[in-house]
């Protein structure tokens, strides 16, 4: 379909010819379509551009030998209109640009199997497991379209695996590590003999209040006023929104969180209500309305706010701690006291599983079960004084 046979060229008078050729439409129908000229070189190429357009009005014609680099653009300008957040499509593009292209954007859609695309991904996670991850969900979206599209049999990239990365467990801050952390970056804030970039005065603020609404780095960012209500008992706070760098827009309040489970309201404890009602009378009045702009009232900028995360937990010799690892925290204690489901609709999970694998320390020390174990001693001695 969307092909040609041969062009014949027959002169009809004095500079009239008509130039002729057997057209496969997209319905499966062959008819005969016509051109004219002066000249049968001249009928041929109005014929010629008379096809081409049938073909490009019909929408790209993607066959076995299209090759990576146009399936990709067809297919991120696909996922542009399928609704996903414009976070995600650049992510998307990034990948495809910086990795996908220079590996396997020469290829024919026909000539990407199992094998290469296999071989392709385990060089990249040799080297970086992350972006080997992210390669692999754009191939599957792109020899997916081509699939569809009948260019080629089967998907490839299912039959793919990469190397299996080894979980680092998970780990929690305990109460003491709590009350150290937050004295250290109180220290670094307020260190009178600062130097290097400016510091933030009000990062243990921003710290406070993840901790107290679950939250993720770029969710407190775009926190606003308007998301709080202090007048009620207990006080609450909705995650409606996500700051994020949008290529050509520069930072942007996405009027959603990272996934559709992460719009929630959450009450918030005391300490962080000490810390809103701090902030309101300080004033920290900004054109976005959010509880933590930056030093010059506009969107903050979540890595920005990491970086100098970075400096305060180096300070307070707590490398270890990233943003993520408060809502481990706050995931580990809500699932021993009222089970992982309760953790996970918190954080705004939509799969437990999620919650219990990635979020929740296991404690080192199996729980005390001696007092149960008891009733089984109880039957044991039993049946050694009847024994005897």
């Amino acid at each position: 379909m969307g092909s040609w046979g041969k062009v014949s060229r027959t002169a009809l008078g004095t500079k009239k010819w008509r130039a002729r050729a057997r057209f496969r439409d997209f319905s499966g129908v062959t008819k005969t379509v016509e051109a004219w000229g002066q000249s049968g070189a001249e009928a041929q190429r109005r014929l010629e551009s008379e096809l081409r357009n049938r073909v490009a009005s019909a929408g790209p014609g993607i066959t076995g030998d299209t090759r990576l680099s146009l399936l990709g653009e067809l297919w991120l300008a696909e996922v542009a209109q399928a609704g996903l957040t414009a976070q995600t499509v650049d992510r998307y593009r990034d990948a495809f640009k910086k990795v996908v292209m220079p590996g396997l954007g020469g290829l024919r859609a026909r000539e990407a199997t199992v094998s290469a695309v296999d071989r392709f991904l385990k060089t990249v996670a040799a080297k970086t497991p992350a972006q080997a991850k992210q390669a692999r969900v754009v191939l599957n979206g792109i020899l997916g379209m081509a699939a569809r599209h009948d260019a080629i049999r089967c998907n490839p990239v299912r039959d793919t695996r990469l190397p299996r990365q080894a979980r680092k467990p998970v780990r929690a801050l305990s109460v003491d590590d709590g009350e150290a952390l937050r004295r250290g970056v109180q220290m670094w804030q307020n260190d009178p003999h600062q130097m290097g970039p400016r510091r933030a005065p009000d990062l243990l603020d921003a710290v406070d209040l993840m901790l107290a609404t679950r939250c993720r780095i770029g969710e407190i960012c775009a926190l606003r006023w308007s998301d709080v209500d202090l007048s009620v008992t207990p006080a609450t706070a909705t995650i409606s929104g996500t700051v994020v760098r949008i290529a050509g827009q520069g930072l942007v309040r996405q009027p959603t969180p990272k996934t559709a489970a992460g719009h929630r309201t959450v009450t918030l404890p005391r300490f962080a209500v000490d810390t809103l009602l701090r902030r309101q009378v300080q004033g920290w009045p900004n054109a976005h309305n959010v509880v933590f702009p930056s030093s010059s009232g506009t969107l903050r900028d979540p890595h920005n706010l990491r970086r100098q995360w970075r400096d305060a937990r180096h300070a307070a010799g707590f490398d270890w701690v990233i943003p993520h690892s408060f809502r481990k925290t706050v995931a580990t204690m809500i699932d021993r006291e009222a089970g992982t489901k309760e953790a996970a609709a918190v954080l705004g999970h939509s799969a437990v599983a999620v919650t219990a694998e990635r979020y929740v320390e296991r404690p080192a020390v199996a729980p005390d079960t001696s007092g149960l174990l008891e009733v089984l001693g109880q039957k044991i001695e039993c049946l050694g004084e009847k024994r005897e």
